[in-house]
């Protein structure tokens, strides 16, 4: 990347939001603005759940950097929005904001793709809770299909546990799967532009990367270098830039995948909008490739775009 930072011109942090995600997407928000302002960019605060995105052409906003996690701000309803004023945004644009969003609909795309993921089928109050599990094996996860960071996922063991688990996600969207449990060794991915970054390996307490593990826990632990072989390293991330590639993703995310002990690999999901606290997995890869987390902010910056 470039050494001195371009002239962006007044440039928009937008995070908080609306989501169940509100609380990470302040503290990512934080962080990214932070390090613009040290990298002498215009750079302000934008919270849509307390002003209308409209203001920000009003405003004279020449560039947005999006740090928004969950509906209502990675799932294509800012990007267009964004798209509608011809203000460049940072991430995915609509289209694939909004498949991303759902995991049902990722997983279709990724499935037409060759893409590995695990089978899964979509549940309601009155589905058959036997059939699913015969179906698709015990232990198996229930989550809602549009939400992020774990927030109403159970992992089910007993049959008998399964309507209890659909309510709790049920609570957070009313669109909720049941996926079939792989187990393995977890990794995350991201890339930024057209290259994967180094995975990491995730290393959670008892195996719970949940959302206390995820963003408070220093239980957790991460490993990058991950460990695997350099050419089963680049295999993953290749499988990673054609799933991002499937959904039509640009700029930068991050995948989550389960790779079992026969070296196969099962994709969970893709994030537009990733994480940037001091927890964060995007920054960490970042940093084994080289890039501070201003540098990091700043690429992101530059890779913005309309539609």
């Amino acid at each position: 990347m470039s050494g001195a930072p371009r002239n962006y011109g007044k440039v928009a942090v937008l995070f908080g939001g609306r989501s169940a995600e509100r609380e990470i997407s302040l503290m990512s928000g934080a962080n990214v603005l932070k390090a613009l302002q040290q990298a002498g960019i215009d750079a302000h605060a934008f919270d849509p759940a307390q002003r209308s995105v409209f203001e920000l052409e009003r405003d004279g906003f020449e560039r947005v950097f999006i740090a928004l996690h969950g509906r209502y701000g990675e799932d294509g309803t800012v990007q267009g929005a964004l798209e509608l004023m011809g203000i460049p945004y940072t991430g995915s644009g609509v289209m694939a904001s909004a498949l991303a969003m759902d995991k049902v609909r990722t997983k279709m795309v990724w499935a037409a793709a060759g893409i590995p993921t695990p089978r899964y089928e979509v549940v309601t109050a009155g589905s058959d809770w036997a059939g699913v599990a015969r179906r698709l094996g015990l232990p198996l996860i229930v989550k809602p299909a549009r939400d992020g960071s774990s927030i109403g996922l159970t992992k089910v063991a007993r049959v008998e546990d399964l309507a209890a688990a659909f309510e709790l996600a049920a609570r957070q969207d009313a669109f909720v799967m049941a996926e079939e449990f792989i187990a393995g060794e977890e990794y995350t991915a991201g890339f930024l532009g057209d290259s994967a970054l180094p995975l990491i390996r995730i290393e959670a307490p008892q195996g719970n990367y949940n959302y206390q593990n995820k963003y408070f826990s220093d239980d957790t632990k991460y490993h990058c270098p991950c460990g695997l072989p350099q050419a089963e390293e680049s295999r993953i991330r290749g499988l990673v830039m054609q799933g991002a590639q499937a959904l039509g993703c640009a700029g930068w995310g991050r995948s989550d995948l389960i790779r079992r002990a026969d070296g196969s690999v099962h994709f969970l999901e893709m994030n537009t909008s990733p994480g940037m606290t001091g927890h964060s997995l995007v920054p960490m890869a970042a940093r084994e490739a080289g890039l501070s987390f201003t540098q990091l902010v700043l690429r992101i910056l530059e890779l913005a775009h309309v539609g």
